[in-house]
């Protein structure tokens, strides 16, 4: 698949000999919500079931991708995603996730090419989510005021 972090581009150069400390592989539909792709056939997307098969279509390599290990738990937290829909350009949506660097880039096009990568509706499905998560409540005032209830606040 990918010799390194799919995000930063960090390669794993050790990986050859069995040593990938430092990266880890992520599931873009977590893992923990298996009842809800299953509830959802989010499998439907996959087309390159896991071995062995009993594993479930969740854990399909279609459904991971390799991370350096200090940005997956960003992943996992959605604040940062790909936008499948915009060239695979890396969207950061919280002020940790620019110490990264990865803000606009767009995914590695061999990597994008790959016949193994993921499925674009999962990589969709994904984006979608982190933008629910950090842009809930956006709009609403957040600013306190003195003035009591049903006043005219006008100055």
């Amino acid at each position: 698949r990918h010799p390194g972090c799919v995000i930063t581009g960090r390669q794993a150069r050790l990986a050859q000999y069995g040593n990938s400390r430092g990266f880890e592989a992520a599931h873009i539909f977590p893992l923990a919500y298996e009842q809800h792709w299953n509830q959802g056939n989010y499998g439907r997307w996959i087309n390159i079931p896991p071995t062995p098969e009993s594993h479930g279509l969740i854990n399909s390599v279609q459904n991971g991708i390799l991370l350096a290990s200090d940005i997956h738990i960003s992943f996992d937290s959605y604040e940062f995603s790909i936008n499948c829909d915009d060239d695979y350009k890396i969207i950061c949506f919280t002020p940790r996730t620019l110490d990264y660097h990865i803000a606009g880039y767009p995914l590695d096009p061999t990597f994008v090419n790959n016949l193994l990568r993921p499925v674009d509706e999962l990589l969709r499905w994904h984006f979608r989510q982190a933008v629910i998560v950090n842009m809930k409540g956006a709009g609403e005032p957040s600013f306190k005021t003195d003035s009591p209830p049903g006043s005219d606040m006008r100055s």
